[in-house]
């Protein structure tokens, strides 16, 4: 009998063993300066924003697939379109032939006009008949098992009221100074805060200055946050220190390409921000120089061309994450807070 105490004594400390931590992953995909970002619950429930280019022989779709299937999916459950430029919606057709979704969620039409707004619209309602539509407006939700989705901005609207640890007067606001009103899709971007325990990652698409100011002015309606991914792949038209530093973001992604985005006055703002650990980018920006870049092991893609590396975040419910650069292999953990 002595073997089967033995098994049963060693069973039983296993069950006492406390389990391991499951986490939330976000894998940052370089589409050249568009965006897709894939949302990973514990559940194995998905959420991708964008889709990054068309074209370029079926380039963005391919990657996406690539880190999709890395990530054990066989689907995408959620597709969230922030706006309809072809950097963020131009590769859904490519998509949805190599990869089925379930639901579309979108901040409802398209406001520009023209033959190529058309042509993307046209694109996007034929895909998103393959599954269910979702057009969402601020303050409404996007079902994620494992994780909370908070709709913040949708087709020009902010939110009304503030989040559970938001509301808080921004000092900030009083040198804030507004850019000319922005008419594009980038200022109708839906953008959304995912929430896992205490972990709180902020994405608001390619939002322009002065909406993005209504976010944080004369209050700060979204409290802080632990992972940011840049504004409109940090060029100096968004990101306005009343917001970004308002937010005091442990670590940002800047999701920019070797030749869009990554301006040098929008990374500023950004190391400068107020509780920044570090700051991960897609792509070295040519603009930026060595000056205005972050060091080489935390940049997913050095030439002008990418090959299609990632940036993962993987955060635990209290707010620990785990940085992993696909390029490199290089691997940061940053502590809850």
């Amino acid at each position: 009998m002595k073997p089967i105490v033995l098994a049963l004594g060693i069973l039983g400390a296993a069950l006492s063993l406390p389990a391991a931590d499951k986490t939330l992953d976000i894998y940052f995909i370089d589409v050249e300066g568009g965006q897709a970002t894939l949302v990973v619950t514990p559940d194995k429930q998905s959420m991708l924003v964008d889709t990054g280019w068309p074209g370029f022989g079926d380039r963005d779709a391919d990657r996406i697939v690539k880190v999709a299937k890395k990530a054990g999916l066989k689907k995408i459950d959620n597709l969230l379109i922030t706006h309809y430029h072809r950097d963020h919606v131009g590769g859904i057709t490519q998509l949805l032939s190599k990869m089925s979704v379930g639901t579309f969620v979108d901040h409802g039409p398209n406001r520009e006009t023209g033959a190529a707004a058309d042509q993307l619209m046209e694109a996007y309602t034929k895909a998103a008949s393959s599954g269910q539509r979702q057009s969402v407006k601020p303050g409404d939700k996007v079902t994620l098992k494992g994780a909370d989705v908070t709709v913040l901005t949708a087709d020009g609207n902010v939110i009304d009221k503030p989040l559970a640890g938001g509301g808080q007067a921004n000092p900030l606001c009083a040198k804030a100074e507004k850019k000319a009103d922005d008419p594009t899709e980038n200022a109708r971007s839906l953008g959304v805060l995912v929430t896992f325990g205490s972990f709180k990652f902020f994405d608001i698409g390619d939002l322009t200055w002065n909406k993005e100011l209504e976010l944080a002015c004369p209050a700060n309606k979204v409290g802080t946050v632990d992972l940011y991914v840049t504004t409109h792949h940090g060029m100096d038209v968004s990101g306005p220190e009343a917001l970004v530093h308002a937010l005091r973001p442990r670590v940002v992604i800047m999701n920019n390409g070797s030749r869009k985005g990554g301006s040098p006055a929008a990374w500023k703002i950004v190391k400068a921000s107020p509780g920044l650990e570090d700051m991960w980018q897609l792509h070295f920006a040519n603009a930026g120089g060595q000056e205005h870049n972050v060091a080489n092991a935390f940049l997913a893609d050095l030439n002008d061309t990418g090959e299609g590396n990632y940036i993962k975040v993987s955060a635990t419910k209290t707010g620990a994450m785990t940085v992993f650069n696909s390029r490199n292999k290089h691997t940061k953990t940053y502590a809850a807070k």
